[in-house]
């Protein structure tokens, strides 16, 4: 089962990666400087670092599915 406090819900719109909101500094729809096929090679087992363009704080992506990134970070309470 997933920590949904460590796992951050993402979209993919237009081949582009999306967050609804910075969990570091609250900005809504975040670009994030990823990929689609690079949330594939994390849900494979690849580690990724990311770091949020809003604010240049950074986690740790260990998982992915179709609505989860997984991170190494509590990102919700």
């Amino acid at each position: 089962m997933i920590p949904f406090e460590k796992a951050l819900p993402y979209d993919i719109i237009m081949g582009d990666v999306y967050v609804p909101k910075c969990p570091f500094c609250g900005q809504e729809n975040v670009l994030l400087p990823m990929k689609p096929h690079e949330v594939q090679n994390v849900h494979e087992g690849k580690k990724k670092l990311l770091v949020f363009p809003c604010c240049k704080n950074k986690l740790t992506l260990l998982d992915s599915d179709q609505d989860y990134l997984l991170t190494d970070t509590v990102v919700r309470k």
